[in-house]
């Protein structure tokens, strides 16, 4: 949970009711737990397997063997591990919804503490389990692809791993419709590239790209490149064409802003922002995202959301 201040967007700042904050930390807390998850990232990944039931983490590799030669991918029993973790994790949101609906308080409770809150939310706000089910498949990808073909791939990856969280604020808000959801959809999608631009090399050290590959030959890079400690030309234009993809993506999601008003609209509008915060700081650095993470100024992040509070895009 204390990740949450380190995104590039508010995740639930002080101006909302507290209600509205402790929903979008529960939210927040279920999105990086399941993250963390297919990662490799939990603090303590035998303690949760042990919570959710499911076989613990395979023992480290012997030295000198591939798995150990070898980290920016994991070995097969290191995925099988998140995996099975992935699994547990969706089985305890099964037990969300079943308590959640239940009333005799028959039924058993969700086991980790970070699931526990969703239960009084689905409740509360009549959530469906498609978002969160998509956050948990996109951890499935990540295990078994590590490299999108089309910017189509990518844009369907997107849909899974960040569009769901937009349509969650949207739904406990109580302001969804069609219109909002596809304005939310190309603002969440902007945020998911956007930050895979900024994290280009831990991604690359982790074994996985997320610039299209269809890019790359287009603008003559390779894998290599990626890993090098700083950007060349010709990645540099490949980052500034990305960047300019997502600031299209933006842009055609920001007048979401306008369509609701009170502390929801400088909520969307502080989102918004820190997609184009994210931006310009890696336009400040001159699209060399490799020699270091290029992370938004909050002074300009907080200017730029006034402005967009204000125009309503």
């Amino acid at each position: 949970m204390a990740k949450a201040s380190a995104e590039n967007f508010p995740v639930a700042p002080f101006f909302l009711p507290a209600a509205w904050r402790d929903d979008l930390m529960t939210v927040y807390g279920f999105a990086r737990l399941v993250d963390d998850a297919g990662d490799g990232d939990l603090p303590d990944p035998a303690g949760t397997a042990a919570l959710l039931g499911v076989p613990g983490p395979p023992p480290p590799p012997a030295p000198g063997t591939a798995e150990d030669t070898s980290p920016a991918r994991p070995g097969p029993a290191e995925t099988a591990f998140r995996l099975a973790l992935l699994d547990g994790l969706e089985r305890d949101l099964d037990r969300v919804f079943e308590t959640a609906l239940d009333r005799t308080g028959a039924t058993e409770a969700p086991r980790h503490p970070l699931m526990r809150p969703l239960v009084p939310l689905v409740d509360r706000h009549g959530l469906t389990p498609e978002p969160f089910r998509r956050l948990v498949q996109a951890n499935r990808v990540d295990q078994t692809t590590d490299r999108y073909p089309a910017y189509e791939d990518l844009l369907g990856y997107c849909t899974l791993s960040a569009d769901p969280v937009g349509r969650l604020v949207l739904a406990i808000a109580g302001v969804a419709t069609p219109e909002r959801i596809a304005m939310s959809d190309a603002i969440c999608t902007a945020l998911q590239i956007v930050e895979h631009l900024q994290d280009v090399a831990e991604d690359r050290a982790r074994g996985r790209i997320y610039l299209p590959a269809e890019d790359l030959e287009r603008f003559g890079v390779t894998a290599d490149d990626l890993a090098a400690p700083a950007a060349s030309p010709a990645v540099r234009r490949l980052i500034a064409f990305q960047a300019d993809r997502a600031r299209t993506l933006l842009d055609r999601g920001a007048p979401l802003v306008g369509t609701v008003r009170g502390r929801l609209r400088l909520l969307l509008a502080g989102f918004t922002a820190g997609g184009y915060a994210a931006l310009a700081a890696v336009e400040d650095a001159g699209y060399d995202v490799l020699a270091q993470q290029a992370k938004p100024d909050k002074r300009r992040l907080a200017a730029r959301a006034a402005a967009i509070f204000a125009k309503g895009r």
